[in-house]
Formats: C-alpha cells, structure tokens, sequence
C-alpha cells in the first residue's frame, strides 16, 4: 500500500459533487481529508490517498477528466 499527498481544486460547477467519494468507491483507493476550503465559488481539498499505485494513479486520472485540478500537496498540512 502506497500513500500520496495531493490538491484538489473544484471548479464552481463540482463543489456540490461528490467526487471524493466516487474516487474511493470506483478505485478502492482510501482517501482521508487533511485540509480543505470550500465556498459557493471556488473549493480546494488537501487529500491524502492509500492504496495501490495503479489504483491511486487510475483514480487521480479519473478525477482530472471530471474537470478537477490536481497538484501535489506541499506543505501546510494538519500532522
């Protein structure tokens, strides 16, 4: 089991979506909420995803072909 750290930020249109949950159902992939913000207008989670690599990768390009941006996360994460 393999564990990444990364950024999600939601166009206005998928903040009320449930992606994050989708992620884990659909790819088995456990997914554990480090940092968030999240308005009517804009919304950024700091994720923290276990699982298997193909897993977690499959899932990761799953979530950017849903319209969210995917970055690393770096730094400022609740320990």
């Amino acid at each position: 089991m393999s564990k990444k750290r990364v950024r999600f930020t939601f166009p206005t249109q998928l903040i009320r979506e449930p992606v994050i949950f989708y992620l884990g159902k659909q790819f088995g992939v456990v997914t554990n909420i480090r940092r968030a913000d999240v308005s009517d207008e804009r919304g950024w989670v700091i994720l923290e995803l276990e699982g298997d690599d193909d897993d977690i990768d499959r899932g990761i390009a799953w979530v950017e072909t849903q319209g969210v941006r995917v970055d690393p996360a770096i730094g400022d994460v609740v320990e």
